[in-house]
This record gives structure tokens, sequence and C-alpha cells, in this order.
């Protein structure tokens, strides 16, 4: 099909199916052709299972992205297609050729900071963790990019655990706005094709009551059944390659170490073939990846913490090889500024805000590890392997030096500075996104910047934020000339981010029928950066009220998805 010609229904899409996962990577030789595989089970080689989706009972649209419907080459009028609708609710069974009327499902490993946790698979062996109620249904390829399509919430797989396979429309209408904006922000992200949502059916799900301080959820809630669909270059995580490097070095099976290999050539086929050439030996093409994935993940944490964004659960099975934002179950933004801010009860201090460097690092070291056994016939590759790892911490630091840089619209780093300010920041009870876009106004006084103080500063505190302003303006006048610098600090620090208290009424509406505010926050979560319209900003651009401050379900939540 021509690039340039927009695909309007479902047998224009098919054209450009490509399913490079499936033709190149083994099945689990357990499987059924049918995909009729709902049941739990241990899945023991193999790099993914053939597994049919289920279909929503009665599906109704909700939204599609326009900003990725337009990238990937759609038309608008595709979102509206009774096919696009059908595939996109579950129901492959009517696909047109050479669409393949089947799913799939991969398997992958749990480490939390480097030690693997195997009690999550209810075998206690690892072998069945992995895609519970993710199944991916299509790969094609549009403009010259690859991208994978996957169905959150679409059924039981192998790896289901003893779960329903559903995801609920609140944490569907979640990740669909997340995607996003997190790109909207200019960070790597899965994306947002398509929500569609059950009129009939519902699975109970445990939440809290309404106005609840609880710190757990207290009662079950019939909740509507959702599917989202996400959409990448690939799903491939981490975790996958720790799954298969484990099997490797025990040599599990007799093709253990090639499906090690084989898994890793995709993901360079899929993620960094720009970067690393076909005609590379492999322990060369392994080097170049450790050094491209290192890169890519210290830009994605300095990023993380540039805009308050906390992951809430960084295992190494929701780290993305590609060096994307995956999972969007346990996630929040930072609004009053608190280092260990951490939005899910089943994480903690080690998953907090201003921990997600150090979480990064013990994935990075995972991801290395998990390399290794490809290494083992060329020493010097291995040494060189090691000291790649080694060097992740300094190349993060020295990411976050520059992320910090410019947030403050600084020439240089000044630690100092920026101690004092995050000191400054905690005492005041500080709105974190909302401070550093008033500071980009280039402020003559504390003025404008306490529209983002949660509570009116002691005499003794504006004193101290009166001396530390004097000291910024003094660093930004090497910077650039006021107008210039504020620009470049509006192209930094976001107007608009997300906000938990405002997003909730968007699903509890929609339970209803009404994706109105769905539609609004999509416009609004879409232009992070922009003014907007006065209307917008006195919605949307606000502080949270006091009294939403402690609530279960907007100042923290349950995974129960």
């Amino acid at each position: 099909m021509n690039n340039q010609t927009k695909v309007t229904n479902l047998a224009e899409l098919a054209q450009l199916a490509d399913y490079s996962l499936l033709d190149f990577l083994s099945a689990d030789p357990d499987s059924t052709d049918s995909g009729e595989d709902h049941q739990p089970r241990e899945v023991f080689s193999g790099h993914y299972v053939p597994v049919k989706p289920t279909p929503l009972a009665n599906p109704e649209y909700i939204a599609h992205s326009a900003t990725l419907f337009e990238e990937l080459g759609f038309d608008e009028a595709l979102a509206q297609d009774p096919g696009f609708a059908q595939l996109f609710s579950g129901d492959v069974s009517q696909l047109p050729a050479p669409m393949r009327k089947i799913g799939w499902a991969t398997g992958y490993a749990l480490s939390i900071y480097g030690t693997e946790y195997i009690q999550q698979c209810p075998f206690r062996t690892g072998n069945g963790y992995g895609d519970g109620r993710a199944i991916s249904v299509l790969e094609l390829v549009t403009r010259n990019q690859r991208w994978e399509m996957q169905l959150k919430g679409a059924g039981r797989t192998p790896y289901c655990r003893g779960g329903d396979g559903r995801a609920v429309l609140r944490s569907s209408v979640r990740e669909f706005l997340a995607q996003e904006h997190m790109h909207a922000l200019g960070i790597p992200t899965s994306r947002s094709l398509s929500l569609y949502v059950s009129k009939t059916e519902q699975v109970d799900r445990p939440w809290y009551f309404a106005d609840s301080q609880s710190i757990d959820p207290e009662t079950m809630v019939a909740n509507p059944v959702a599917i989202s669909t996400r959409v990448a270059p690939s799903f491939l995580r981490v975790g996958q390659l720790e799954l298969f490097a484990r099997r490797a070095l025990v040599n599990e099976h007799d093709n253990a170490l090639k499906e090690l290999e084989q898994i890793v050539l995709h993901l360079i086929d899929r993620e960094y073939h720009t970067q690393i050439s076909p005609e590379l030996a492999l322990a060369d093409k392994v080097i170049q990846l450790a050094t491209a994935f290192r890169n890519r993940l210290t830009d994605l944490i300095a990023n993380w913490l540039r805009v308050g964004f906390c992951q809430g659960n960084f295992n190494s099975d929701n780290c993305a090889a590609g060096g994307y934002t995956l999972d969007y179950g346990p996630f929040g933004f930072c609004e009053l500024f608190e280092p260990m801010f951490q939005p899910w009860t089943g994480g903690g201090r080690h998953f907090a805000f201003l921990n997600q460097p150090y979480a990064a690092e013990a994935n990075y070291k995972m991801f290395c590890r998990s390399l290794e056994p490809l290494l083992q016939s060329t020493p010097e590759a291995l040494a060189q392997l090691e000291q790649i790892c080694a060097e992740f911490k300094p190349i993060m630091q020295q990411k976050l030096e520059k992320m910090w840089s410019q947030k403050l619209g600084l020439a240089q780093y000044n630690s100092e500075l920026l101690i004092e300010l995050l000191q400054l920041m905690v005492k005041t009870s500080v709105d974190y996104n909302m401070f550093f876009r008033q500071l980009s106004q280039v402020p003559q006084d504390i003025s404008s910047l306490e529209i983002s103080f949660y509570q009116s500063a002691t005499a003794e505190l504006k004193q101290q934020w009166i001396n530390w302003l004097e000291k910024w303006q003094i660093q930004t006048k090497v910077a650039a000339e006021p107008t210039v610098l504020s620009a470049h600090m509006k192209g930094i620090n976001p107007k608009y981010t997300w906000r938990e208290w405002l997003v909730v009424p968007a699903y509890q509406q929609a339970e209803s029928g009404d994706y109105s505010l769905i539609s609004k926050l999509q416009q609004v979560l879409t232009n992070p950066y922009d003014e907007q319209a006065e209307e917008i900003e006195k919605q949307f651009y606000r502080l949270r009220p006091t009294e939403l401050f402690g609530i279960g379900g907007i100042s923290h939540y349950s995974c129960s998805s």
C-alpha cells in the first residue's frame, strides 16, 4: 500500500500485516494451533504461546488516539469501521487474510533490584509467569515503521495465574490517557490506539469506599470490563531476556542457549536495527546493544523525574528492552513534592519517585547479566560488557545533572542551588510541576511562585525563598535573556500534567456511558506545554483540594485493575 494512502477499513489494514515475532521466534511446543489455551499451566520453552483473545460482550467504542492514527497513516473513519471495532474489542474470528486469526502471549521472569522472585508463579518455578491478560493480535509495518498491537484485558492466557484475564474500565481509561500524555510530554512510551468497554460484562475488584482514607481497599466493587489496545515497536522486556538466560545458564533444555540468542537478535532487529549493523559478529552486536540500551534507559529515567512521573513498580518485567515507558498500572505523577512519593500501596520506597534511577540500574544489571551466556566464548567481549554495565551509574548521574540544569534554566549544573531548592520545596509543601512552570516565567519576586504552595509560607520560609531566588537569578543571567530563557524553560517544564483527582471523574462518568470528560482530558493532556483557554486553565491548572489528600483511589491505590 502506498505510504501516503490512509487506511480506511480492516481489509486495507490487513495488507500491512507482517508477523516478525511469529515468523522468526519459536512457539511453545506444548501449545495448540487453535489458541484455545486459557488455563494456567507451566511453559517450559519457546518464545510465545499462541492464544485466542476472549472478545468483550456487547462492546462499545469509547475513544481512539487521533495523534497515533495520524502517525500510523490511519484515516479517522477507521475508528468507526465494524471490522476494526471487532478486532480491537477482542474478536479475531473474522479477520481477512493475510491477518492471522490468533494472538500470542509471552513469558518472562520477575526480578526486583536484581533478585529473581518465583512466588508470583503458581507453580513456584517461574515457568508460569508472563502475559496473564495482555494478548498481541497484530504486527504491521506502516510508513517504514514496525508496530505491535496488544490487547490489554483480552482474557486468560496460560500465564493468567488463576485470574480472569480482564481489565476494568477504571484502569483502562487511566492507561489509555496516560500513554498518549507521556508521548506528548516527549517521553518514549507504549502508545494508545483504542478503548472499548463491554455494556454487559462486569468483574469484581477490591476498591475503596467513597472518601476513604484507608491504605488498602475495603470492599469488592463490580466494574465494567474494557479492552485498551497498546502499541509499541515491540513488547520485549528485560524480564524476557532474563527468563531465557536463566534457562541457558542451567541448560534447562537442548535449545535453551539458542532461544536466548534468538530473542536477543530479535530485540536488535525490532528495536535497534538502525543502530546495530546486521553484518557484525554476535559478540559485537551484544556489546552495541548493551551500550544503546544504557543510553535509552538513562535518558528515560531522567525524563521521568523531569515531569514528576513515578512508575511505582519498576521490576525487570516492567522494563521495556527498547527503553520506553511500559506498564501503566501502579503509576502516578508527583503533585505535592515528596522525594519518596509512591502512589502504589503494593510498592515501597525502593520504587519511590527519586529512587527510580537506582531501580533502573538494578534492571540494567539484570539486562547485562542476561547477555553474558552469549559471550562465554569471547572473554574480551565479556569484560567489555562488565565495563559498560559498571558505567551505568556515572552516566545516569550525568543525565540527571543535565535534566536539573535544564529545568532550572542554568547554563551549568549547580548542586548546592538544587539541593537548597528541593529542601525548600519539601518544607513549604510545593506542587512539583506547578512550581517549575511558574519558575519558567522567570519571576522577579516570589509572589508568582506562591501559587504552587499548598500552604502559606512562614516569614522565615519566605525569606529563605527570597534568598534562593536571588541566587537563582544570578545564575540564570549568564544563561540567556529572560524572554528566551522563559521560552526554553516552558519547553522543559509542562503546564498540564496528570492529576489523579481530575481523572477519577472521567472513569466514573464513563461507567454510566458519558465519555465527554475522557475526550476533554485527551485534548488537555496531549498539549501539556501549551497555554490553553482560560476555562481549561481554571479547571486543570490548580492545586489539589485539601479534602482530597489521603483519599484511597486518588492519593494512593492498589493495583486491582
